[in-house]
């Protein structure tokens, strides 16, 4: 009898095939660099960021609203926490540049059902649609297209979005990381310039004013979320009853 080895393609009820065939894939490899990566970022903030202790919290602090709140919100924490660009702009693509190599493998691979984490299925769903949305207008304008995308600062586009538009495209991986982590470091310093411009003009009229407009904007993101999330609930009961 011919041993099945091609994992959750022949055979999904395989777990050590399906295992072999992940890691054996690119998208696999990438994924394992990504937690490595990931692992090695975690352990420096943990360890208290050794070479910048006294801005331990800080960094810590501009990290979580990256992954949670996004660019934006991420690099206004910086600078309203009064870091410069030197430090906001690397943990900026710091941050980002794990966030694309840790989602991009995962949506291929969910994509092609070899790996389903039910922690991510709803978020790959919504980056899935984010970029069939936008999928016929990028296809036109090819790989310049992907990145004016994922550089310039439409809603629900940006790095994540764009890795997912090149895998639809179907560019190679290391095209599409390449594109997008470009257009990404383009956008950072974009942001940056813009940023810090509005941090100094805020700053002039209290010390404290830009912590409070970090502060807004984070509650007008949290704000959105919400309603975006009852809106999808409300169109997802509208289905099922008629069904």
């Amino acid at each position: 009898m011919k041993q099945d080895v091609e994992g959750p393609e022949g055979n999904p009820g395989a777990e050590q095939p399906q295992n072999v065939a992940l890691f054996a894939r690119l998208e696999g490899r990438i994924l394992a660099i990504a937690l490595v990566l990931i692992a090695i970022y975690l352990t420096w903030l943990g360890l208290g960021c050794p070479g910048f202790p006294k801005k331990s919290h800080l960094f810590l602090g501009m990290t979580a609203t990256l992954v949670f709140f996004g660019r934006m919100a991420g690099m206004s924490f910086g600078y309203a926490a009064g870091l410069e660009h030197t430090v906001v702009v690397p943990i900026a693509v710091i941050v980002e540049t794990l966030m694309v190599l840790l989602f991009y493998p995962l949506f291929v691979l969910s994509s092609r059902r070899l790996l389903v984490i039910g922690a991510f299925k709803n978020l790959l769903e919504r980056i899935h649609t984010a970029a069939e949305a936008h999928n016929e207008t990028i296809v036109r304008l090819g790989i310049p297209g992907l990145l004016f995308f994922v550089w310039f600062p439409f809603f629900m586009t940006g790095p994540v979005v764009g890795c997912a538009i090149g895998y639809l495209l179907g560019l190679r991986p290391w095209v599409t990381l390449s594109v997008v982590l470009a257009g990404n470091s383009l956008a950072i310093a974009s942001w940056a310039l813009i940023l810090r411009n509005i941090r100094d003009r805020v700053a002039a009229y209290h010390v404290y004013a830009p912590i409070a407009l970090v502060a807004i904007g984070i509650m007008v993101l949290v704000a959105i979320f919400v309603i975006r999330s009852m809106r999808r609930e409300k169109n997802s009961r509208k289905t099922r009853t008629q069904d």
